[in-house]
């Protein structure tokens, strides 16, 4: 059995549980919660977490995994966190173990993806999975997320993304309006995923479509299955989902983390998700096989965390 500190820094809330680890199995002991923008730099918010009455001090654990929700380069640095005043460079706090990792925050999903974290994911296509083959994971919240899982020899692998910010392909006379549209209230260079397949994209598809300037909350509200709204994101949605899932082979299956989905899960359940999800001239019966699962545990992220941090002390056979 091993102690793993897992942590899922968010730009509102840093999240923070201890797990045990007991041979496939993770076991979350204790957690709590932290304001990110309660603490002037990293190592002061560790400061927070050591001061707390969470049961955790440095050397208490065998392993640290945090997962921040932005780019970082070689495990240990993470130098903006796009919706928080500071970065990380794990240099700078001493953890009492060596075994210390940082990773994106949508890689810890899709590691999350081999824990119980998944059980009660929502199926929206079975399909037929192969097992140890390529999963993909997807997910829209304040940016839109992209990461993959691979089997290597008898270990996963989490792909890093940063696809939120690729181009986002859109098609036909109406669209291509919408198109001009985002891009010039998103101020973007492009309209891109993290300005059409986020609560930011809710709120301009649904400004396009109405005139109405709404908060996401305010939209979700007012949204039905019959809504434009409702079928112009879930259209965007599964394009999204289609082009990662196609790009991929995801013949392991995909999973959408929470977020929006999980607020609106009629998104990924209304036809338009489906019939853009299998639309492909080439790959339409491919995209019928693939399971596709909506994952709404929120502790997910601090999870697939736990789940890398253990077959990290695997890997190195346990030592700190």
């Amino acid at each position: 059995m091993a102690k793993i500190l897992a942590a899922d820094i968010g730009g509102t809330n840093s999240r923070f549980a201890l797990f045990e680890a007991r041979g496939d199995s993770l076991e979350i002991l204790d957690s709590i919660w932290l304001d990110t923008h309660g603490a002037r730099t990293f190592p002061e918010l560790v400061e927070q977490l050591w001061d707390s009455d969470f049961p955790v001090r440095p050397g208490s654990f065998e392993a640290a995994v945090l997962a921040p929700a932005g780019a970082v380069y070689h495990g240990l640095t993470c130098p903006d966190l796009p919706n928080a005043p500071w970065g990380i460079d794990l240099r700078e706090v001493d953890f009492g173990t060596s075994a210390v990792r940082l990773i994106n925050d949508f890689s810890a999903q899709a590691f999350a993806c081999r824990t119980a974290a998944v059980d009660d994911a929502l199926v929206i296509q079975d399909g037929h999975p192969a097992d140890g083959d390529t999963i993909g994971v997807i997910g829209a919240g304040t940016g839109l997320g992209y990461s993959a899982l691979l089997k290597a020899g008898d270990k996963w692998m989490a792909l890093p993304s940063e696809g939120g910010h690729m181009a986002f392909p859109f098609v036909g006379r109406e669209e291509a309006e919408y198109a001009e549209f985002n891009r010039v209230e998103s101020g973007r260079n492009w309209p891109e995923g993290d300005s059409v397949v986020t609560g930011l994209g809710l709120r301009l598809v649904h400004r396009f479509l109405t005139g109405e300037d709404l908060t996401p909350k305010e939209i979700s509200a007012g949204l039905t299955p019959q809504s434009e709204t409702t079928k112009w994101y879930a259209r965007f949605y599964a394009r999204a989902c289609r082009n990662w899932a196609i790009g991929l082979m995801t013949t392991g299956g995909m999973f959408i983390a929470g977020g929006v989905a999980a607020k609106n899960p009629l998104f990924v359940q209304v036809p338009e998700f489906l019939d853009e999800f299998h639309n492909s001239h080439v790959y339409q019966d491919f995209l019928h096989t693939i399971p596709v699962r909506l994952n709404a545990n929120q502790a997910s992220g601090l999870f697939g965390a736990a789940f890398y941090g253990a077959q990290m002390l695997t890997e190195h056979g346990g030592k700190r």
